[in-house]
């Protein structure tokens, strides 16, 4: 089967034209921050997760990568699970006092809680 019919990024799956070809997003790896420059927001969020609360970590700035390793070292001092998408970091369960904790202590200086 042919690779013109899968999805792309925006949700196209079929065109009538045969010279279509979905265009590829230009992959721009931003450099990560160091620490003491990434800017952390910590807030307790509810939303679409059937009334579970998870900690929820937004403004890193980097890469994929270095958001997936941050989310790591987080899940494990808070000792639950958690995940990243779109370089945000979902800590299941209200960690917000333990993850700043966290942050502040390796460099994170600008993390706040909302």
């Amino acid at each position: 089967m042919a690779k013109k019919n899968t999805p792309d990024a925006r949700g196209f799956v079929f065109s009538t034209d045969p010279n279509f070809k979905f265009e590829e997003e230009e992959n721009n790896n931003a450099e990560t921050l160091i620490p003491s420059q990434q800017k952390l927001r910590i807030k307790l969020d509810t939303k679409h997760r059937a009334g579970k609360a998870v900690t929820l970590i937004t403004g890193f700035i980097g890469t994929e990568n270095d958001a997936e390793e941050l989310g790591k070292k987080l899940k494990n001092f808070c000792g639950t699970g958690g995940s990243v998408k779109d370089l945000e970091i979902i800590i299941q369960g209200d960690q917000r006092d333990k993850v700043l904790q966290w942050l502040l202590k390796n460099d994170y200086k600008l993390s706040k809680k909302i």
